[in-house]
């Protein structure tokens, strides 16, 4: 490095001007909170994360809290944010501090990293800033960051690039000096979310500006390396929004894995015919009666959805199907005639929500 200032306390000084010092989870710096916001703002920006966030302490106040919690209160209170596998994690490890670390986190690397949904950077961010431990994060901020400054090409997700990013990033963690490492790690997340973003990134005001290779050399907009790109594949499926003589809504519990998995959502098939087929089952009422809805267009990490919903009022359950149990063997899925007052209590996906106006 060309300047005798070292890359960390650049940052350190950017952060201390710039950085963000109000964020909820930063008054207190629990270890509790600090935990519960790494794992929300785990691809979501920061500003999505705030009122949830403020909505979850407050129902959650506590780790014990959470982990006490039924699995619908957690997922209600999670619908929206996406990336459900964080949620059902997040209370699964909850659960596991209190069954065997005494209902808090434990302060050990390895004993923390065992627990679902926490990752390596995770860990390290959470002990680096609950407890200012010496532990370096490798986030996609960080890593934006370090490909750039470094110049080091080849997609971060890579083995062996994720592999020369960890060591520098435990290089540069040499120079934080013990009571800044909390301090250290928020501002190399603040660094790349503000200012050495991926889009027009603001290298003029940038305080690592002369010893950055991306800059020196016009690489600023191909690094960091491109994921290689891929068609996202389109589907189909069809979706039941049924009433009740009451207006009671029918919703089906999804399964414990594949999309949207635990929420509850609307009766769902992958075409007309097999949806078709489960309302001559399970349903009482006209199938060609049905007011055909506005598709909607969903799209996932891995895939695009096009769900078509069809709406029909006062139908019944058949005598053989009641509430709470599976309608079809096998599948593990529930049905459970809810009222509109309650949608709001259970973990809804967010466009099934916004379909049934809640």
């Amino acid at each position: 490095m060309s300047s005798a200032i070292s890359f960390a306390h650049r940052l350190l000084g950017w952060f201390d001007r710039h950085g963000r010092h109000d964020l909820p989870w930063q008054h207190p710096r629990t270890p509790y909170r600090v935990w519960l916001s790494e794992i929300m703002l785990q691809q979501t920006q920061v500003t999505t994360v705030i009122p949830y966030f403020l909505r979850f302490v407050e129902r959650f106040p506590t780790l014990p809290d959470l982990a006490a919690a039924p699995a619908d209160d957690v997922m209600a209170h999670w619908a929206g944010l996406g990336y459900y596998a964080r949620a059902r994690n997040l209370h699964a490890a909850a659960k596991a501090c209190v069954a065997g670390h005494g209902g808090d986190l434990p302060r050990d690397f390895d004993a923390l990293h065992a627990l679902p949904g926490i990752g390596r950077s995770t860990a390290g961010a959470i002990l680096a800033q609950a407890w200012n431990g010496r532990f370096p994060i490798l986030d996609s901020n960080v890593k934006r960051v370090l490909t750039r400054f470094h110049g080091i090409a080849g997609w971060p997700a890579l083995p062996a690039v994720e592999k020369q990013l960890w060591a520098l990033a435990d290089r540069h963690l040499r120079d934080v000096p013990d009571g800044r490492l909390a301090d250290y790690t928020q501002a190399q997340m603040d660094f790349g979310a503000t200012l050495c973003t991926r889009a027009k990134p603001a290298c003029a005001v940038c305080p690592l500006q002369d010893d950055c290779v991306a800059r020196r050399e016009g690489l600023t907009q191909v690094l960091p390396t491109s994921k290689p790109s891929k068609t996202l594949p389109e589907r189909e499926a069809m979706a039941l929004w049924l009433e009740n003589a009451a207006g009671e809504i029918l919703l089906q519990r999804r399964p414990d894995t594949g999309i949207w998995s635990s929420l509850w959502t609307l009766p769902q098939a992958d075409t007309d015919s097999a949806l078709r087929d489960w309302f001559a089952r399970e349903v009482k009422g006209d199938y060609d009666a049905a007011e055909e809805l506005p598709p909607i267009v969903h799209t996932f990490s891995h895939y695009r959805l096009h769900l078509q919903p069809l709406r029909l009022r006062k139908v019944a359950l058949r005598d053989r199907v009641r509430d709470n149990e599976d309608p079809v063997a096998g599948t593990g899925q529930m049905l459970r005639w809810v009222a509109r007052g309650e949608l709001a209590s259970l973990g809804l996906p967010a466009p099934i929500r916004k379909l049934l106006g809640n």
